[in-house]
C-alpha cells in the first residue's frame, strides 16, 4: 500500500526512534494532525502553546536523542522558533513539521489568514533558516529523497530541521523511493593519524586530564568516553554545560571546572596539566566561568564532532564515536597524577531556622537517586546544583547556552514522557515557572508523576544579582499561590507543600519519597539567598555587560 507524504515521514521518524510528536494544531497542519492521530505506534501531545510544544521537544530530544514537533503555518511556527533556536544551540535534533498553505494557494499569491497579506509565502520558512541545519518543502516527487537528506543532516549535525507540508500535497501518495543515507565514517588513515599524535602527546605528558564535553551525551557516547576514561587511568572534570557527560561518582572524577569563579583546586589541576583533552566541549562564558579559565592552546588537544586539532594541526574526515574507540585501543594504562573530588557538603540548619542557599542545595544533593533526570531551570537554582554530585546513572539537564527563561518546565515534560520509568525532577525559580507553569497540566493529562520544586526568592534573583539596582521594578513578579496549581490545572492526587523552614523541607522530602503520585513543593528563601556559584559570578560577569 502506497503511503501518502507524511505518513511516510512518520514511518521514517518512528524508525529512528520518535514515538510522539510535541505541537499545537492548525487548520493548514491538519493533515499532518490527523495522521500522527491515526498513527497507533504514535503520540501525539499537545501542548499549551507552541513555544512550550518546542521547549517538551527539546527535553525529549535529550532523553531519547531526537524530537519531533509539529505546528501550523506562520503564527505557529513563529510562536515555536525560540525554542527551535535553543534546540539549535544546544545541539538537539528536532524534526519540525509544519503544515502550510496549499501549493495552489501559494501560487495565486492571495491573502490568507496567518500571512503578513504580502503574498510572500516563503518568508517564514526563510525567518527559520538560522535555526535549522537543513529544510525543504514535501511534495510527492521529493518526499522519499528529502525525508533520507533531513534526517541525515539533523543527525550528523545533531541540530534541528523544517519540512514544510503544503496542505494539497501532504495526503497525496509518495511517488520515488530513496535508500536511508548512512552515517558517515571516519577516513580511516587520517583517523590512525590523529589518534597516533593524541597518543604521543599524552606519553610525553606527566600530567593529564579530560574534559567530556556536551557533544558525549548528545551523540549517545557515554559508554564510549567511559571505555576510554577506564583503559586510559585519565582523569576528568566537567564544565558546567557538560555536567553529567559520565557519572561523577567515580575515582575519575576531579570535579566542576569553572574557570577562576569556582573550585580552585579543580582549576589549578586542569590549567596546570601537561596536557588536556577537550572532548566535545564548547568555550562558552557559562562554561568557563565568564571567559576566566585559562586553558593554554598549545597544551589543549581538541576533539569535536568532525575534526581532531593536536599540537597545532587540524586532522578533518574523523568522527567523534571513532575516535573514542580507537583511544581506548592505543592509550596505555597509567596511573596519572589526581584530585579527589570535593566532599558533599553538609547540611547545615534545622528546625525553624530559614531556608537559606547553604541548607537548601545538600538536602537537593541528598534526595537523588541513580538514574533520576534532573532538569533544573537556568538561573540561580542550576548554578546551586552544578555542583552537587550526582548518583550514577543521574543526568543533569540544563540550558546552558541558550538560557531561555521558562524552558525548564515544558522541557521536564517532555523528559518524562520520553522516560516514563525514571523519577523526573524539576527544579526551577518561580520567575521562569511563571513563564510556562501552564504545561504542568501535561504531567496530570498524560498520567506522569514528577517531583517539582519552585524557588520562590521574590523575583528574579539572577536578575538582581547582575542588573544595577537590585530593587528595581522589573525584577519584581505577581504572587501567586503556587501549591494551587497543580490542582487547579487537572493534576489530581498530588502531594503539594510549602515550605519556609528548614524542618519544613526536611518533612516535605520525606514525603516525596514515598509519594504515590505527582509531587509539588513550594521552597520559600530570602530574596537574595544566592548559591556561591551565582553570588561569583556576579562579580566577575559585570565587566561583560559593560557599557
Amino acid at each position: 500500500m502506497t503511503l501518502t507524504v507524511i505518513e511516510h515521514v512518520l514511518e521514517r521518524l518512528k524508525a529512528i526512534g520518535i514515538a510522539d510528536v510535541f505541537g499545537v494544531p492548525g487548520d493548514y497542519a491538519f493533515p499532518v494532525n490527523d495522521a500522527v492521530c491515526n498513527d497507533k505506534a504514535m503520540r501525539w501531545i499537545g501542548c499549551t502553546n507552541e513555544l512550550n510544544a518546542a521547549y517538551a521537544a527539546d527535553g525529549y530530544a535529550r532523553v531519547k536523542g531526537m524530537a519531533a514537533l509539529s505546528t501550523t503555518y506562520g503564527v505557529g511556527e513563529l510562536s515555536a522558533i525560540n525554542g527551535v533556536a535553543g534546540a539549535y544551540a544546544e545541539h538537539l535534533p528536532i524534526f519540525h513539521l509544519v503544515g502550510t498553505p496549499s501549493l495552489s494557494v501559494q501560487k495565486s499569491r492571495a491573502a490568507m489568514h496567518h500571512t503578513l497579506g504580502t503574498g510572500d509565502f516563503d518568508l517564514f520558512r526563510r525567518m527559520s533558516e538560522p535555526v535549522v541545519c537543513a529544510h525543504a518543502v514535501m511534495t510527492p516527487q521529493n518526499v522519499a529523497f528529502e525525508t533520507e537528506r533531513l534526517i541525515h543532516a539533523a543527525l550528523f549535525h545533531r541540530r534541528p530541521v523544517y519540512m514544510a507540508f503544503p496542505a494539497d500535497c501532504a495526503n497525496q501518495p509518495v511517488q520515488g523511493r530513496a535508500e536511508p543515507i548512512a552515517m558517515p565514517t571516519s577516513d580511516a588513515n587520517t583517523l590512525d593519524e590523529a589518534t597516533n599524535a593524541i597518543a604521543s602527546a599524552l606519553d610525553q605528558a606527566g600530567s593529564a586530564c579530560v574534559l567530556p564535553g556536551i557533544l558525549i551525551a548528545r551523540c549517545g557516547l557515554r559508554d564510549a568516553m567511559q571505555a576510554m576514561i577506564d583503559r586510559s587511568g585519565l582523569p576528568f572534570a566537567t564544565m558546567f554545560m557538560d555536567k553529567s557527560a559520565l557519572d561523577e561518582r567515580q575515582a575519575a572524577y576531579v570535579g566542576m571546572y569553572d574557570g577562576a569563579i569556582m573550585t580552585e583546586e579543580v582549576r589549578d589541576f586542569v590549567e596546570g596539566c601537561d596536557q588536556v583533552l577537550a572532548i566535545g566541549t564548547l568555550a562558552s562564558d557559562f562554561n568557563t566561568g565568564a571567559f576566566t579559565a585559562r586553558l593554554d592552546p598549545g597544551r589543549t588537544i581538541g576533539i569535536g564532532h568532525h575534526h581532531v586539532r593536536v599540537g597545532g594541526k587540524t586532522f578533518a574526515n574523523v568522527e567523534l564515536g571513532d575516535v573514542l574507540v580507537a583511544l581506548a585501543g592505543k592509550l596505555a594504562k597509567r596511573r596519572w597524577k589526581t584530585i579527589p573530588a570535593a566532599p558533599t557538603g553538609e547540611r547545615p540548619g534545622g528546625g525553624s531556622d530559614p531556608i537559606t542557599a547553604e541548607a537548601l542545595y545538600p538536602r537537593w544533593e541528598s534526595f537523588l537517586k541513580p538514574g533520576d533526570t534532573l532538569v533544573a531551570e537556568t538561573g540561580t537554582a542550576s548554578m546551586g546544583l552544578g555542583f552537587a554530585h550526582l548518583p550514577a546513572g543521574a543526568t543533569f539537564h540544563n540550558q546552558t547556552l541558550w538560557g531561555s527563561i521558562g524552558w525548564a518546565t515544558p522541557a521536564a515534560v517532555g523528559a518524562a514522557a520520553a522516560a516514563p520509568g525514571r523519577r523526573t525532577i524539576l527544579v526551577t525559580g518561580e520567575g521562569s515557572h511563571q513563564l510556562t507553569a501552564q504545561e504542568i497540566g501535561q504531567f496530570g493529562r498524560l498520567g506522569l508523576k514528577p517531583i517539582i520544586f519552585v524557588l520562590n526568592n521574590n523575583g528574579y534573583l539572577i536578575e538582581r544579582l547582575l542588573c544595577k539596582d537590585p530593587a528595581i521594578a522589573y525584577n519584581d513578579l505577581a504572587p501567586w499561590r503556587y501549591t494551587e496549581l497543580p490542582h487547579a490545572l487537572g493534576c489530581d492526587g498530588w502531594f503539594t507543600a510549602r515550605v519556609t523552614t528548614c524542618a519544613e523541607l526536611d518533612a516535605a522530602l520525606a514525603e516525596a519519597e514515598n509519594a504515590s503520585g505527582g509531587v509539588y513543593i513550594e521552597v520559600v528563601t530570602d530574596t537574595y539567598a544566592a548559591s556561591k556559584l551565582a553570588i561569583k559570578l556576579h562579580d566577575s560577569i559585570e565587566s561583560l555587560y559593560a557599557a
